[in-house]
């Protein structure tokens, strides 16, 4: 994990865990050399958020997309402003008032969660569901509560950090493996009271009631790649920062199966890949992002920069600026190239690259910065 958010101050940014996590550093490095101008900010893969949230520490409005439900729930925290004590008694008042229902029966479940715990867990993804409309206390307390769905036991005694008996915290395992997992070493889940836990969590993210800017309605569940979900963005957006997926990464939604659940999914893993770019061969991919920028180019701002970091995954054995060049050209738009640094490698905080194979080679990332002409 980057140092920025080792930072008790960041632990907004870090409300919920994520294997794909965008360094800090990156987004808050761009933004704070061209603050003076008071761009407006898209990231249009934005993933849990990292651009948004850099954009809010720094007062500049900010717009996020994704395909990934997990994602967009995430990030939506980055922008909401709230008291803790919001999102504790809107969890207290969703527990008491919601009857659960749809309680998952299967195996895995059993032995993820105490059966205590599983029933509030079901009241508050119901009482989540049922809402009409997200206020700032719903957003946060949705995020904080997918970031506590899953993770390890505590080593000493007190209040758990996590809903669930061991698991990973930034991806979901899959449930044969979990539950062979847990037999073999005979641990069945413990006790966690919910409202408990988000308060432990809730309580530590600093900056939460303060204002800003923008609004995490400006979190925008969609496909980049289709004109149509550009019309929710603001069209003088000056600025786009990002890191798309890696080329051969395709398993997002998969590998936060759980988290998913709770937001409305199957209680079990949906392997069907939907909404995301074309993976089948190079210039597939290269066309399938060249329809993002496409769409980040239809600003109407008198000067739009993009900066991309962009990486391929080892075992893919492409050229990560060949892929990105084409990208540009496939777009139909007019880009200057202003330049190319590299990022060193994906080591640092197991990024895209890494996922849950600890013996994997990172990626080697580079930094683009290209300007519309």
């Amino acid at each position: 994990m980057s140092q920025m958010s080792n930072k008790s101050e960041n632990a907004l940014n870090a409300i919920c865990p994520y294997f794909t996590m965008f360094p800090l550093e990156y987004p808050t490095r761009v933004l704070k050399k061209y603050k003076s101008s008071n761009p407006i900010v898209v990231d249009p893969f934005c993933g849990r958020g990292t651009t948004l949230y850099a954009a809010r520490k720094l007062g500049l409005d900010a717009w996020g997309l994704d395909s990934s439900p997990v994602a967009v729930a995430i990030a939506k925290a980055k922008l909401a402003s709230c008291n803790p004590d919001e999102v504790i008694k809107l969890a207290q008042k969703i527990i008491i008032e919601t009857t659960p229902s749809n309680i998952p029966s299967s195996e895995f479940f059993k032995w993820a969660y105490h059966e205590d715990t599983l029933k509030q867990l079901c009241a508050l993804r119901k009482g989540l569901l049922n809402r009409n409309r997200d206020s700032n206390a719903s957003a946060v307390l949705r995020a904080a509560a997918l970031g506590c769905l899953h993770g390890p036991l505590n080593k000493r005694e007190g209040i758990p950090s996590y809903f669930s008996n061991q698991m990973p915290r930034t991806f979901s395992s899959k449930p044969n493996y979990s539950v062979r997992y847990w037999k073999e070493r005979k641990l069945k889940p413990k006790p966690a009271n919910i409202v408990d836990v988000l308060e432990k969590k809730v309580r530590r993210l600093q900056g939460l009631s303060n204002e800003y800017v923008g609004n995490h309605n400006q979190i925008i569940f969609g496909d980049s790649r289709k004109p149509i979900t550009m019309t929710r963005v603001s069209d003088n957006f000056s600025m786009v920062i990002t890191s798309p997926p890696y080329y051969g990464m395709r398993t997002y939604v998969q590998d936060h199966w759980l988290r998913n659940w709770f937001l409305g999914g199957p209680d079990d893993v949906d392997y069907i890949v939907r909404n995301q770019l074309d993976h089948n061969g190079q210039e597939n991919f290269a066309e399938s992002l060249g329809d993002v920028w496409t769409n980040m180019a239809s600003s109407n701002a008198n000067e739009l920069r993009m900066f991309v970091r962009f990486g391929i995954i080892p075992s893919a054995k492409v050229d990560t600026k060949s892929i990105f060049l084409s990208s540009l050209e496939s777009s139909g738009e007019r880009w200057r190239l202003i330049s190319t640094r590299s990022a060193k490698t994906a080591q640092e905080g197991k990024r895209q690259a890494r996922q849950m194979n600890s013996k994997s080679q990172a990626a080697v990332e580079f930094d683009f910065h290209v300007l519309r002409q």
